[in-house]
């Protein structure tokens, strides 16, 4: 039997144990029951999370996920939580608001960052925190733009034997009826009338220049100035640095500039089911999201200042939360309320304010966020590979690029090539590849899954109760899918 809403067949992958149970107990028509709701902060009330049963709801006890997934225990919330679960839109909102600055009238804690001196080579992916003014003129003298001659008044031209190099001081002025070989970036000889290009000029048998085509006064001379002039303003505060912008500063004479740190991100791996090389064996997998989190999160302008392999230690948990001194703090597994799942519980003892307990997405219902300091916050990934992916796109991204002052990339749609099934009442993302004006969904889209992710270029947000062939969709673009700066893997 196929629970309403639910696809028979290859997509049946998608559904976790929660998912099933939400599906048949929706079918049934029980109404959700209580917990913790997301903002309050963590201790205050009980929770189905903490062994409560919910009115209206059965117990799940000795109802768990298997371990092939990601962890141990590592299943999803009571379905009593569900309700308290924040929609996905606000969720992600709730993430990017989080971490903004201090300001007149603002309500919110984040704090503001204060500004770094970056050499130009360390610069890419920041964001000017100062104004890209120029610190001279550009050009800075007169130069010729090709290769040629300089020439002085109406040809033809006699020919000095000494060539104008670029990287050279002031050549000796021209006078009239003479000329001179220059290289592009050669300074220009005083009262030069113009640059004749190489291949508009030939010499005759005595050696003078003539020109094949009309010379117009000024041609190819880039005046001093012609960019800008000293003072003037190249480029505002919250630029994104770029290769090209890179250029620019380096033209006009800098080498640093003031940007906005990049995030510090430590990352925390739970699970003692896990490996870090060979087979799976015995009950252990291997472990994917220490291997792929750090450069992903890179890719979003994060440095990564520790990856830690924790294991299922409440103690060691609270002790590497305590002691980070990261502006994020990203959690992998140990987010629901198995025995072994540890961050509630951490979070709770060091009186950690709870911002978001649990998205309405598929798959990755089971994330969270955080405040475990004024000037830090801890995202909690589920276990289950692709579920992380999904808590990282929804809660780490946009909180990583408030701290790093990155605009909001613009939102886009494209149709669907095929039908996506949904959730009834939760978001979902799938993986999609682009092509032409379309976007073809992958299988291999279970919540333990990287096949789909890995081959995507884009997550489609699949509204509640699924997308049919040729509904426009809202996508989002992969760091390295898009081509943009976020590529910076190092």
């Amino acid at each position: 039997m196929t629970a309403r809403g639910v696809q028979a067949g290859e997509d049946a992958e998608d559904l976790d144990v929660e998912e099933v149970l939400a599906l048949v107990k929706e079918g049934n028509g029980n109404g959700p029951g209580g917990g913790y709701s997301a903002g309050r902060s963590p201790g205050q009330g009980a929770s189905a999370r903490d062994g409560a049963t919910a009115p209206g709801t059965s117990s799940l006890e000795g109802v768990r996920p298997g371990r092939a997934t990601a962890a141990p225990g590592r299943g999803s919330p009571h379905p009593a939580d569900r309700h308290q679960a924040t929609p996905w839109p606000e969720a992600r909102d709730t993430a990017a608001r989080t971490a903004r600055p201090h300001r007149p009238g603002d309500t919110s804690t984040g704090a503001r960052r204060a500004p770094v001196s970056v050499p130009l080579d360390a610069a890419l992916g920041l964001v000017l925190a100062a104004p890209l003014t120029a610190l001279t003129d550009l050009p800075s003298f007169d130069t010729s733009a090709m290769d040629g001659w300089a020439v002085a008044g109406p040809g033809p031209w006699d020919v000095r034997d000494e060539g104008v190099l670029a990287g050279h001081g002031q050549p000796e002025p021209l006078t009239d009826g003479e000329a001179v070989r220059i290289a592009t970036g050669a300074r220009i000889p005083q009262d030069t009338t113009a640059v004749l290009r190489s291949e508009h000029g030939r010499t005759d048998a005595k050696g003078r220049l003539h020109a094949t085509r009309e010379v117009g006064h000024g041609q190819d001379i880039r005046p001093r100035g012609q960019e800008c002039r000293t003072g003037d303003q190249l480029l505002p505060v919250g630029t994104l640095v770029t290769p090209a912008v890179l250029g620019l500063a380096a033209a006009a004479g800098y080498d640093t500039l003031t940007a906005v740190p990049r995030p510090r991100v430590d990352v925390f791996v739970l699970g003692d089911e896990l490996l870090t090389e060979g087979l799976p064996h015995d009950g252990l997998i291997r472990d994917a999201l220490g291997p792929m989190l750090p450069p992903w999160l890179r890719a979003l302008g994060a440095d990564v200042t520790a990856v830690r392999r924790i294991g299922d230690d409440a103690k060691a948990l609270h002790k590497a939360v305590t002691k980070s001194k990261a502006d994020l703090i990203v959690t992998t597994g140990g987010t629901a309320a198995g025995p072994v799942d540890h961050v509630h519980p951490t979070l709770r003892r060091i009186g950690a304010e709870l911002l978001v307990n649990g998205v309405k997405v598929r798959p990755g219902h089971p994330m969270l966020l955080a405040r475990t300091k004024e000037n830090q916050h801890l995202v909690g990934l589920p276990g289950n590979p692709l579920a992380a992916v999904s808590g990282l796109l929804t809660l780490a991204e946009p909180l990583l690029r408030t701290l790093a002052a990155r605009p909001a990339p613009e939102p886009y749609t494209l149709p669907l090539k095929e039908a996506v099934h949904g959730h009834p009442y939760d978001t979902r993302l799938v993986p999609v590849v682009l092509r032409g004006d379309h976007a073809v969904p992958l299988h291999y889209n279970g919540p333990a899954m990287l096949r789909g992710i890995a081959a995507a270029d884009a997550l489609a947000v699949v509204p509640p109760g699924g997308a049919r062939p040729g509904q426009e969709t809202e996508l989002l673009d992969l760091p390295w899918a898009a081509a943009g700066i976020g590529v910076c893997f190092t």
